[in-house]
């Protein structure tokens, strides 16, 4: 079933203002959210509604937060999320990493005491809107991923999103986990009753699965980029600790890898880093830009190894999703779809989707 994307985001706002989130909080959240179902990126959007629910009634989430500035410069700022989701964090963090590269040619903003942002490509693209270059890291919550050739999990799938402006209608728009796909991924195939894919978790032992419970449930293991050592794995590896150095080391949020993440009674303190770099500061004006749509141009005019899948960067993909989902609405399965039902019944607002 789709529903139009200004009721699907209705949806997402009314479920979290029933929770106790302030309405112009829910106002900015649901509309990450729905951003992300709108581009096809059906892993960090209203599906994520069923793992807030299960965190905000274990404790793990101060749906009414405040986010407050901790550290304030030229170039920088620390701010904490207060306990809460980090939508509205991570927007203000960026937000103001670009008003600072306006006026000083770069600005870098740290999050601490966050939860699960949604989307990074999300706050990557306001810098690119802005004409400035972004990159966007997030810690994670839950330790599902081994080390390259390691036997028990440290990391999480720890994202990141790096932005470009090009073409005015073209940004590009880098959104990845360093992760062989993201959790969320796993979460879609299981609320479905559906198999995954071999290659994107292993078994307790390292035996390949095709089961999506087997990392949350069982003991098993996410693959990092890459999916064995084999397959340099060890790339993916890399940069999900990058990821954590620059979001957690800079924030002082706790570190995946610290003990006491697990144990944690309440709150995830996640941490977030946001970047925005003003190109002009080594070209002439709209120069960096022309060249990002000219190397843009050329490669998606690479002749495709099948006519069929014309070759794209990076943001392509989401664009063309957008442009169909906004035409016909935004599908959601109906195993999800009935798991929403229930959380809208439970928070006693309207079922607004079928």
């Amino acid at each position: 079933m789709a529903q139009m994307p200004d009721i699907h985001r209705q949806q997402i706002a009314d479920i979290l203002i029933a929770w106790g989130m302030p309405e112009p909080e829910a106002a900015q959240t649901s509309e990450v959210m729905a951003w992300a179902d709108l581009h096809g990126i059906d892993s960090h959007g209203i599906s994520m509604l069923t793992v807030y629910d299960r965190h905000r009634r274990a404790g793990r989430m101060d749906m009414a937060a405040q986010c407050r500035t901790v550290r304030d410069g030229p170039v920088h700022a620390l701010l904490d999320g207060g306990g809460g989701l980090g939508h509205v964090p991570a927007r203000t963090g960026m937000a103001l990493a670009i008003d600072k590269a306006h006026a000083s040619g770069i600005g870098a903003v740290a999050v601490r005491n966050s939860a699960h942002f949604g989307a990074c490509g999300f706050y990557a693209l306001m810098a690119a809107q802005a004409g400035l270059v972004g990159l966007v890291t997030t810690s994670a919550a839950t330790i599902q991923v081994a080390p390259a050739g390691g036997a028990a999990a440290r990391l999480g799938t720890d994202p990141l999103a790096f932005a470009a402006p090009g073409a005015p209608d073209r940004p590009f728009l880098l959104d990845m986990a360093t992760t062989t796909v993201a959790a969320g991924k796993l979460r879609n195939r299981e609320n479905e009753g559906a198999d995954c894919p071999p290659g994107w978790v292993l078994t307790a032992d390292g035996q390949p699965s095709v089961d999506p419970t087997e990392a949350r449930e069982k003991g098993g293991y996410l693959t990092s980029l890459g999916g064995a050592l084999e397959g340099s794995s060890y790339k993916g590896y890399g940069l999900a600790v990058m990821v954590n150095i620059l979001s957690s080391g800079l924030s002082g949020a706790t570190l995946v890898t610290d003990p006491q993440h697990t144990k944690k009674p309440q709150g995830m303190d996640i941490g977030h880093f946001f970047l925005a770099l003003d190109p002009d500061l080594f070209r002439e004006p709209g120069a960096f830009e022309a060249d990002v749509a000219a190397l843009s141009d050329a490669l998606s005019a690479t002749p495709p190894a099948d006519p069929a899948q014309p070759v794209m960067i990076a943001g392509d993909p989401e664009r063309a999703r957008a442009a169909e989902r906004g035409a016909n609405g935004i599908p959601v399965a109906p195993g999800l779809l009935a798991k929403l039902r229930e959380i809208a019944e439970a928070a006693g607002v309207p079922f607004r989707l079928g």
